[in-house]
């Protein structure tokens, strides 16, 4: 019974979260909700996990924790610096700056 208010609790968080992710002042405000509701979601298949008595959602759960912080890691990259595949520092011909 406890894990249903649980999981219900989570959604509902999931939800605010989202609203926050769609208003958001800024764009960091969004990535972070956006992180926020990736994190709800992991809690969320752990805990549906233990409702269903399979323990291998835990594994599936921590891959999406994994997955999550690349993403967010990969977005906040591209906001700052707007090329992916420009290593910090040198110019898009390859040169060193002087």
């Amino acid at each position: 019974m406890i894990f249903a208010v649980a999981t219900v609790a989570v959604v509902v968080a999931m939800a605010l979260a989202l609203v926050r992710a769609f208003l958001g002042p800024t764009v960091y405000d969004r990535v972070l909700a956006v992180n926020s509701v990736g994190t709800k979601t992991v809690l969320l298949i752990a805990v549906l996990g233990f409702l269903a008595g399979r323990p291998e959602f835990l594994d599936i759960a921590l891959l999406y924790a994994l997955i999550n912080f690349i993403g967010t890691i990969a977005v906040l990259k591209f906001i700052r610096y707007a090329d992916m595949g420009q290593a910090s520092g040198t110019s898009s011909t390859g040169e060193e700056p002087r």
